[in-house]
């Protein structure tokens, strides 16, 4: 068994202070390193070592493997965590943190490799019985195959970057006419952001839900699953919201799943976390979309209904030990549901918000509420990294209870200085159909922008939620120079706006 007592963690924001208090709680050591827009982070707050690792941009810090490599080395870590994101999912990361003699907390570089090209994946899992996805194994090699291909397998179909991930590199195409010119756009976007422009077709399953499966496998053959998440609720493919367990499959499909999903690591000798990620048609058939070999970002609501600490289980697999749990161990209880707070101004087609967080009162407090934060009031927003800056989670007995919750919670949430998604947040949940249960990854586009729908009501609420300074309720402000009014008359306009009526 591998004695670990540091852990260095090469990453940042609210992930790296997740893991440090994992970290914390099991009596060890963490060592976090950061970039110059990080110096005054609350990661390096809260580690009991920090190291300088580079400039702003991710690729002259955060990405350089030699430097974190040498880092971990100098403050004598035992292991590496690298959260999600950066190098989370490289397999040559991982390889030469093996060479170093320092554990990796995660999986194994062959499981990384296979499971990272989703054409290689798409290959393994059918071999192992797992249900794909209709659509080509190899990459697309030219135009002329590309046509071809999707003459025969028919419209509407998806380009999809053969490395990719986050919507990066996927083209949704309706008509042959579009055909073309989103291949190469998908071609040059997988290019740029991956380092390998392949791309590969797939069939587009209409009426589409994203439901995944986190499993965790040990190092002696055992794995099991923790029940499932939905994650239909997506901009720009992107989760925004994740709800745990789904409103939409039934018990039998969810046993099922899981079982594929067990499988599935089983197929690639997994160990570690992992996330098993399906696509489910309006019938519950669901296929394979890929497996992230790392921590999600949803992790928490796995963590709410079943009460084990993923990160701790993360690091006592690294550790060598066997799974604590057998599958019918894991019964979860409750509901959970996430929202990813982001830095973004929902008023301007979601731009980046960055810039000094003047005031900043989490909502966390009270029953089932838990906010995974990588800020606090007084802290700089960077420009050069992904805008997320808090995951919000709320817990109830039952689903209407989790959400109810989660609105309470966001409209006690109170940053102010730069904007942030909470409004377009406070508006989902109050879509008919995301309280139906019954929604699809295509709810967004049916939801009409903020600033489109009763503007002056979301201004409202962005101000009154948020708790900046010195409302005037006739004024034009903006979101982040005032305060609300929480008199009376001002929770009576609140509760009368048609899009919050459900509050």
């Amino acid at each position: 068994m591998k004695k670990i007592k540091k852990i260095l963690i090469a990453n940042r924001g609210e992930i790296a202070v997740r893991i440090i208090r994992a970290i914390r709680e099991m009596n060890l050591s963490p060592v976090v390193v950061y970039s110059d827009a990080d110096k005054l982070s609350l990661h390096v707050r809260l580690a009991d070592e920090a190291y300088y690792i580079g400039e702003s941009p991710s690729t002259l810090s955060y990405l350089k493997v030699d430097k974190i490599i040498e880092t971990a080395k100098i403050s004598g870590a035992d292991a590496i965590h690298p959260g999600y994101g950066f190098l989370a999912e490289n397999a040559d990361f991982a390889q030469e943190i093996e060479k170093a003699g320092i554990t990796f907390i995660g999986p194994e570089p062959d499981a990384i490799i296979k499971m990272g090209s989703k054409t290689r994946s798409r290959e393994i899992m059918s071999a192992a019985g797992v249900p794909v996805v209709p659509g080509t194994i190899e990459p697309i090699k030219d135009t002329n195959e590309l046509k071809d291909i999707a003459e025969k397998m028919g419209f509407p179909l998806l380009l999809k970057a053969s490395a990719g991930g986050g919507g990066k590199g996927m083209r949704k195409v309706e008509k042959i006419e579009e055909l073309e010119k989103a291949y190469e756009r998908a071609k040059s976007e997988a290019a740029s952001s991956f380092g390998d422009p392949d791309v590969y077709i797939e069939k587009y399953i209409e009426e589409p839900h994203h439901v995944e499966i986190q499993i965790l496998a040990d190092n002696y053959g055992n794995t099991i699953y923790l029940g499932e998440r939905e994650c239909s609720v997506q901009r720009r493919y992107q989760k925004i919201i994740e709800e745990t367990p789904s409103p939409f499959i039934t018990d039998e499909v969810r046993k099922e799943m899981g079982d594929i999903a067990v499988r599935a690591a089983k197929a690639v000798n997994y160990r570690n976390a992992g996330t098993v990620e399906f696509i489910v048609d309006k019938d519950q058939n669901f296929y394979f979309l890929e497996m992230n070999t790392r921590l999600q970002v949803e992790h928490p609501i796995t963590e709410m209904v079943t009460g084990i600490d993923l990160v701790k289980e993360q690091i006592r697999i690294a550790s060598g030990e066997k799974l604590g749990y057998a599958q019918e161990d894991i019964v979860p209880r409750g509901s959970s549901i996430e929202c990813r707070i982001y830095a973004e101004d929902p008023f301007n087609d979601f731009s980046p918000s960055p810039g000094k967080i003047i005031e900043y009162v989490s909502p966390a407090g009270g029953i089932g509420v838990r906010d995974d934060s990588g800020v606090y009031e007084g802290f700089e927003v960077p420009i050069f990294y992904d805008p997320l800056i808090s995951k919000l989670v709320t817990w109830g007995r039952d689903r209407e209870e989790a959400i109810n919750r989660m609105k309470r919670a966001l409209f006690e949430y109170r940053i102010a200085g730069i904007k942030t998604s909470i409004p377009y947040f406070l508006q989902i949940l109050e879509n008919e159909e995301f309280l139906s249960g019954n929604y699809t990854t295509n709810l967004i586009e049916r939801i009409e922008s903020v600033k489109k729908e009763d503007p002056e009501d979301y201004e409202f609420v962005a101000l009154f939620a948020t708790g900046l300074r010195n409302l005037e309720m006739n004024t034009t402000s903006s979101q982040n120079d005032v305060s609300p009014d929480c008199s009376a008359s001002n929770w009576k306009k609140y509760g009368q706006m048609k899009s919050l009526r459900r509050f």
